[in-house]
């Protein structure tokens, strides 16, 4: 199944594979190597059923998107009817089953995507590692001999895709979690701008900043996922030439302590951009350090996050994984005036940063500053460790900016992954798209 989603539609259409053979050569691969690990949940006997209705409604000429009868996955907090969500975390076991899908869930049924199961996470999505306790840790694709984190919280989904069990998936983004596994796992991410994208039924983190978006294996299969989680018309994005373009490079903070293959590979593909007639700019971008400052002090996905789980952990807290108690308690200490300083903050920066990039068609920087750790560094004694605040230093740049980004491979084929990442404006998001659509064809990782 490696393959990405217009080709698997088009083996669809042309009747060289069937649905049924799709999700049977999914069910086989997520009962082999990573799979215990990669899903909490398999609906082996509802995938089934749902492949064969798609089979019959192609044969029928019924064929309700791109989509069809195609292999994927959600992550744990997706609400799934008849099913509680877990949200990573055996804590919520004996809790009251979910009365509906989740409007993002919902939408890929209907489109006529095949729902495999239910992907592993960090415990409530707190941790940009992707280690999990209950469920187990899932180890990313590349170098598992070592055995390497595939980040986090959106883990499961991306090791999922880059192992064939399916070929495109649910995340969601607060800090940065569809793109932290996604850079670290060799996968494209994308996070829309929030508001596009219905969060109902899904587990929150923080209902500020959290945000749904696609993994999978092109810019293309991640605008075909988006657009379905969004309720638009999923069609391919248009490309948009390379020549003329801008794209602002932060000198800010975003590119210090980088590790040596994420700076070569960075360095290359702006190389590549730059000879096909993009012009690259460094500039400052002030914002950058107010979000770390805020992440270290006031961290606002912490606040909402305490504020959800302060009387659960009353009553469950024995039964969280201590990092993740670490982190919710770190919040404790802060106050109703930190949280309205920090909405404040943000509110002023959204508008401050807009016109501080307004004369880029996007900004670029490496997602990640890091290649993916050893699983062997992080233990459950050491709490402070699964917060690893430098996975998410670029990515929740995006977030608290309230913008649409884009990461796409930009390794060479046999290294370790490295992210290159897109940031759009508020609502750009096609646009970006289309942006990343020409990007990835110069700098995308040749498999």
């Amino acid at each position: 199944m490696v393959q990405t989603l217009a080709q698997l539609s088009r083996d669809l259409a042309s009747g060289a594979v069937t649905s049924r053979a799709l999700v049977e050569q999914s069910l086989a691969r997520i009962a082999e190597g990573e799979g215990p690990r990669t899903f909490v949940r398999v609906f082996r006997d509802a995938a089934l059923a749902a492949a064969d209705a798609s089979d019959r409604l192609r044969a029928a000429g019924v064929v309700p998107s791109p989509l069809a009868g195609i292999p994927v996955a959600v992550k744990d907090l997706c609400d799934i009817a008849g099913v509680t969500t877990l949200a990573g975390s055996a804590t919520r076991k004996g809790d009251p089953p979910a009365s509906r899908d989740a409007p993002v869930a919902a939408r890929l049924r209907a489109a006529g995507a095949v729902i495999m199961g239910t992907t592993n996470m960090t415990e409530f999505a707190l941790g940009g590692l992707g280690l999990n306790p209950h469920f187990g840790d899932c180890r990313n694709p590349w170098d598992r001999s070592t055995g390497r984190v595939p980040g986090g919280s959106s883990s499961g989904t991306a090791v999922a895709i880059a192992d064939d069990m399916v070929a495109a998936g649910l995340g969601t983004d607060t800090m940065g979690s569809v793109r932290i596994p996604a850079g670290l796992c060799g996968l494209t991410g994308f996070k829309p701008t929030a508001a596009r994208v219905p969060r109902e039924g899904i587990f929150p983190l923080s209902v500020t900043l959290d945000s749904v978006g696609p993994l999978g294996r092109s810019v293309a299969c991640c605008a075909l996922v988006d657009a379905v989680f969004a309720g638009e018309a999923p069609v391919s994005p248009r490309a948009v030439p390379l020549a003329g373009l801008r794209l602002g490079v932060p000198k800010t903070l975003m590119l210090d302590g980088l590790d040596a293959p994420v700076a070569k590979a960075f360095e290359r593909a702006l190389s590549t951009l730059s000879a096909a007639g993009v012009k690259i700019e460094e500039f400052e971008f002030p914002e950058v350090l107010e979000i770390a400052a805020i992440n270290r002090t006031r961290g606002l996905s912490m606040l909402e996050c305490y504020g959800l789980h302060r009387q659960w952990l009353e009553a469950r807290g024995d039964g969280y994984d201590p990092r993740v108690v670490f982190r919710i308690r770190s919040a404790a200490s802060l106050s109703i005036a930190d949280y309205y300083e920090v909405l404040q903050l943000r509110a002023e920066m959204v508008t401050r940063s807009a016109r501080t990039t307004d004369r880029y068609d996007a900004v670029a920087m490496p997602t990640l500053p890091v290649i993916a750790p050893p699983i062997a560094q992080f233990t459950a004694g050491e709490g402070r460790l699964d917060g690893y605040p430098i996975l998410i230093r670029n990515t929740s740049v995006a977030n608290y900016l309230d913008r649409c980004a884009l990461t796409i491979p930009c390794h060479e084929a046999g290294t370790a992954p490295v992210g290159f990442t897109l940031m759009g404006e508020r609502m750009a998001d096609h646009r970006l798209l289309g942006i990343g659509v020409s990007v990835e064809a110069e700098i995308g990782t040749r498999r």
